[in-house]
């Protein structure tokens, strides 16, 4: 099973999100966007791993202990930069409190072999990729140019950074992901409460 650990959102924020992709989502339409539904904020992602496996996880992520934290969703932008964009988020707001979690939770996951992230966490909320190849974030070989967020940029430009909202975030949970034709499919498989 495909898993990762992350924050979900609120349902005010989601439709906030949702309205603005309504608005935006014809100037990018080759984009591959995500799904309302499917709409989280990812700490950790841990890849292909067993049953027995993931009940490890489980059992590593429990010791984790973390205050609840208030997030604040505002603003866009693009990975890895503007003038090259392969993915197109919304930017959070939450001071060190969510950095440290996602540090916390690579250190504690290393110790079941689930290898570190190789880059400094950045807080975002992925809203579409774009482009052919990788689709990552960061340039991987067979990479080309990418005019895919072009028109979206150029729309985006006049407009003020928008607000989506606070909320306070006082768990994050293990997610199965489940790929299919028509997109990803996440299923929770376990929550951790934040203090």
């Amino acid at each position: 099973m495909r898993l990762f650990v992350a924050l979900d959102i609120d349902d005010d924020i989601r439709g906030r999100i949702t309205r603005f992709l309504d608005d935006v989502r014809k100037f990018a339409p080759e984009a591959r966007w995500v799904r309302p539904e499917s709409l989280h904020v990812t700490l950790k992602f841990i890849g292909e791993k067993s049953e027995a496996e993931a009940e490890k996880i489980k059992l590593t992520l429990r010791t984790i202990e973390a205050a609840a934290m208030e997030m604040n969703f505002r603003g866009f932008g693009f990975f890895p930069e503007a003038r090259a964009p392969r993915v197109f988020w919304v930017g959070i707001e939450a001071g060190s409190a969510l950095t440290s979690l996602a540090e916390t939770m690579d250190n504690r996951l290393s110790s079941l072999n689930i290898p570190k992230e190789g880059h400094a966490f950045n807080a975002h909320l992925t809203l579409a990729r774009g482009g052919r190849g990788s689709g990552s974030a960061r340039w991987r070989k067979g990479d080309g140019p990418n005019r895919t967020f072009q028109r979206l940029q150029e729309k985006l430009a006049a407009q003020s950074p928008p607000e989506f909202g606070t909320m306070t975030a006082r768990e994050f949970f293990l997610y199965q992901s489940q790929l299919s034709p028509g997109g990803s499919k996440y299923m929770r498989l376990a929550g951790f409460g934040l203090q």
